[in-house]
């Protein structure tokens, strides 16, 4: 291995596997002159630093790992693979003479924007037609995929696999693989990205012909999993590392973090020294003083070390320091220079083997310090790299949250004997530099390392201010819409119970009187399962009859009087065509010269924001302001992105907006704070004013599931109570009541009213698939596991059959026994049983009825004994069967009958 590096500026560092002429300027890089061209015309400011030694290996077809602070940037490899896919002549042997590039992604946002890049460079390529694959669960829309005339595709992990499963051809054409943000794909979906691999190993073993086949990795860390990837899967790559962290990573640079005090740090150096003098080593003892430097120097002169010194000071210049430290270690002394930070840049010093950090660095003295060992970097690409200690590199440059999935480490009693000299980096961790312990202290328990019990105290004291300082900050959004949140550290929200800001706009009692059956209008739709919107009470809305009162009164012009001063935090009226809005300004910027301004208004009864022009806003009679905010925070629980993303798709978002928004639903609340509602179940209501009844057209979470991009996520709502069982506690008593809790298994609603004949008016029962809230006690849990759970259960009729539809996904071990009046369903959905058992009104013929199972229902066709209309399916009662009112036409001449 070569490696090259700029000791100028710390960005123009550069660690290279092999060497690579770099290509600077636009005009002279090795890309085809349409696409440069488009590049210019799009002001295109690069190539970068990176780009400048990437797109040369990339754009000659060779397999490149490239690791850089731009790793995130996918311009680091879509400019040179386009123009390998130029070259016709290189793909001649494959069917249709055209090559695949396959672009694998971490997720489906990341996705996206790498194919709407692709789409801006389309016009100048050549038979590109980029091709965007984002895959539900649902089988059949993998089958339906056609790759015909595209040339490069995008997609995600979980998607390939799932098109693999119908679509293995599409390897044998693979000729050019990008696997995009490598650490987050390794560290995320490990054993997928292999399973491709080594689909993709086996396609090209078997291929005819030369056509290419190229692997490119970027990122912006080196992950463990890369050594396997070069070992056994790329082909002598170029590895490009401009990260000078991530190269001493590779570099398999030793890292030892030594805990003293900071009145202790000279004897802890010397006992490090006395060591390192076993073996010859080039020692540098890096400080940020002058003082600091002379100092040490004296105490190593005390010890009969013999030393250099250099600092801003010192009156021997740089070229003098550089030719003693040379001849010290030729002469079979142990070379230790003792130098100031200022002084690393001037020196220039590229071959130390052990830096000993005196003072706590500061992130850009720290790459400088590394900088001086890049002589000694040994990469070894074999599986299981072994560092010692910790990797405390990411401690100091703020990102040392991942750093240990990047290598697996031992840890090492003695210096390991190797042919190359190990370079050695060692820190001196003080109560000085503690700010760092949480750092450390991440990384210790990465390594299960025995942990001192100082760093514990020191961790809590620095962690307590920080979280402090996100109290004020608003509840993490991810962690209410699923119950986690999957990078704390990174949120800059709150995790946890701010009482003074959480329960500080309770939703009054008289919203919530009846928890199991609550009307919600959804008027804005932040996702798939975030909503705002109002709980609608049934008699005697207060809203409502606010509203009616708000509209007449401005509708009288005399009324409409116009805001001169707008205030922050104060409520005012809007009119948007007949409708006035109570709305409260958030935001006030300067104002222009007409003495009008844009503000930003939220309305206080829908929950979404909005930006006017000042002369707008009306004032508001305080009998128009007595009723508190109407709008309310609602989240769909116990559902998810499917593949681990942590954010919806939206076609998801996007279908369940047209399908609820302004629509009256009926929901369960199973936990209120502050604002915000979470509901299980939540159903569409549709009313039928000619047959005088309601049906319960579809239910929210079931929706989600049905698009095969949702998941279930049976911890949701234990996940909330947890996370408000741990709040501060002031006074139990007082906490308790800003909280509702609702546990058990209950029927939504009993009755949505009496089910009467003839002309007076028929209401059918609504109820919900799954309706279990997973917050039941343990002996209530173990009673479901052993009855199972009862599925959602659609039935229709015609004169000869029955029809019924079992609500339930990829059902597995399906059962269903037929009797002259009783039928019984089993089977297992997503770990879990599901039975049924009907007792049938009148009798069918066994012999002849049969099931099917579908994705996502398993259809029951039972064949009637005398041919006829049924009044009734069942002899009793059963809440979780109701009328399947698709098929309502075809016995809509039939006098009304009951669900069950």
């Amino acid at each position: 291995f070569q490696s090259f590096h700029n000791v100028g500026e710390e960005k123009n560092f550069v660690f290279l596997s092999k060497k690579i002429e770099p290509s600077s300027v636009l005009e002279t890089a090795p890309l085809f002159d349409g696409l440069k061209k488009e590049l210019a015309w799009n002001k295109f400011s690069g190539p970068t630093f990176t780009e400048s030694y990437c797109w040369p290996p990339v754009a000659q077809g060779y397999d490149v790992v490239v690791i850089s602070h731009q790793g995130k940037d996918p311009l680091l490899y879509i400019p040179p693979v386009l123009t390998l896919l130029q070259l016709e002549s290189d793909y001649q042997a494959l069917p249709n003479m055209g090559g695949v590039s396959l672009i694998l992604c971490p997720g489906w946002k990341k996705a996206q924007l790498v194919f709407d890049l692709l789409k801006t460079y389309e016009k100048c390529c050549r038979r590109l037609h980029p091709m965007l694959i984002i895959l539900g669960q649902n089988k059949e829309a993998a089958s339906q995929v056609e790759i015909r005339g595209c040339e490069v595709v995008v997609t995600t992990p979980y998607n390939l696999l799932r098109l693999l499963e119908h679509n293995t051809w599409l390897l044998c054409r693979l000729c050019h693989l990008v696997l995009d943000e490598i650490e987050v794909l390794f560290s995320d979906t490990t054993e997928k990205v292999f399973t491709i691999l080594d689909c993709y190993k086996k396609a090209t073993a078997q291929a005819r012909g030369n056509s290419p086949h190229q692997i490119v990795a970027v990122g912006t860390q080196w992950n463990k999993h890369i050594t396997p990837l070069i070992k056994e899967f790329m082909n002598d790559p170029f590895i490009v590392i401009t990260v000078v962290e991530e190269a001493v990573i590779f570099g398999n640079v030793q890292q030892v973090v030594q805990p003293c005090m900071n009145s202790s740090r000279t004897a802890e150096l010397l006992k490090i020294l006395d060591f390192t003098q076993r073996n010859l080593q080039k020692v540098l003892v890096c400080t940020d003083s002058v003082t600091e430097v002379e100092m040490i120097h004296k105490a190593l002169k005390s010890s009969s070390i013999v030393s250099l010194k250099k600092h801003k000071e010192s009156k021997c210049n740089a070229k003098c320091i550089l030719e003693r430290w040379r001849k010290m270690h030729s002469s079979g002394t142990p070379a230790v220079l003792v130098l100031a930070d200022d002084c690393l840049q001037p020196l220039g010093i590229t071959d130390a083997t052990c830096v000993i950090h005196f003072s706590f660095p500061s992130p850009g003295a720290f790459r400088q310090r590394l900088q001086c060992m890049t002589d000694n970097f040994c990469p070894v690409i074999k599986v299981g790299m072994n560092l010692a200690w910790v990797v405390p590199q990411r401690i100091i440059t703020g990102g040392y949250i991942e750093v240990f999935q990047n290598i697996s480490y031992c840890f090492q009693d003695s210096a390991v004997d190797q042919e190359h000299t190990e370079a050695k980096s060692v820190i001196l961790l003080t109560e000085n530099s503690s700010c760092h312990a949480p750092g450390i202290l991440h990384c210790l328990k990465y390594v299960e390392a025995e942990i001192p019990e100082e760093l514990h105290y020191s961790t809590a004291r620095v962690l307590e201010p920080e979280e402090n300082e996100k109290f004020s900050r608003p509840l993490c959004a991810s962690l209410k819409a699923f119950g986690i949140c999957r990078n704390r550290r990174a949120c800059p929200d709150r995790h946890q119970i701010n009482l003074s800001t959480d329960m500080a706009q309770n939703i009054a009692d008289e919203m919530v009187e009846t928890p199991d059956r609550v009307t919600i209008l959804p008027l804005l739709i932040v996702h798939a399962t975030n909503y705002f919107g109002r709980i609608v009470k049934k008699q005697k809305d207060p809203y409502t009859a606010l509203a009616k009162e708000m509209n007449d009164y401005f509708k009288v012009p005399g009324h409409r009087i116009f805001v001169n001063i707008v205030e922050k935090s104060v409520f005012y009226g809007l009119r948007e065509g007949a409708i006035c809005h109570r709305v409260q300004v958030v935001e006030t910027p300067a104002k222009d010269e007409e003495n009008v301004c844009e503000v930003t208004i939220k309305y206080i009864d829908e929950g979404r924001t909005s930006q006017v022009n000042s002369d707008q806003l009306l004032y508001l009679p305080a009998k128009f302001q007595s009723l508190p905010p109407q709008a309310v925070e609602i989240i769909v629980c116990r559902v998810k992105p499917i593949d681990n993303e942590v954010d919806w798709n939206p076609k998801v978002t996007d279908h369940i907006n047209r399908k609820i928004k302004g629509k009256l639903h009926h929901a369960k609340v199973v936990h209120t704070l502050g604002k915000t509602v979470w509901v299980d179940p939540m159903v569409g209501l549709t009313n039928f004013p000619v047959m005088k009844i309601w049906i319960n057209e579809y239910n929210i979470r079931s929706e989600i599931l049905s698009t095969g991009l949702g998941t279930d996520n049976p911890e949701h709502i234990a996940e909330i109570q947890k996370l408000c069982r741990q709040m501060p506690v002031l006074d139990h008593a007082e906490n308790l009541k800003h909280f509702y809790f609702y546990d058990g298994i209950g029927e939504f609603w009993k009755y949505l009213g009496s089910i009467v004949q003839g002309s007076k008016k028929m209401c059918l029962d609504a109820f919900f698939l799954d309706e279990v809230v997973h917050t039941k006690e343990a002996e209530d849990a173990t009673v479901h596991q052993q009855r199972g759970y009862h599925p959602q259960i659609k039935w229709f009729q015609d004169n000869v059959t029955v029809t019924l539809k079992v609500q339930i996904l990829r059902a597995a071990d399906s059962k269903c026994e037929f009797s002259k009046e009783k039928v019984v369903f089993s089977a297992y959905s997503e770990g879990r049983l599901y039975v049924a058992e009907l007792e049938l009104y009148q009798s069918i013929i066994a012999e002849k009825s049969t099931s099917v199972i579908k994705d996502t229902e398993v259809v029951i066709l039972l064949v009637k004994e005398k041919k006829g209309a049924w009044c009734k399916l069942l002899k009793n009662k059963n809440v979780h069967v109701s009328l399947d009112f698709e098929h309502w036409e075809e016995s809509e001449d039939e006098k009304p009958f009951t669900v069950g």
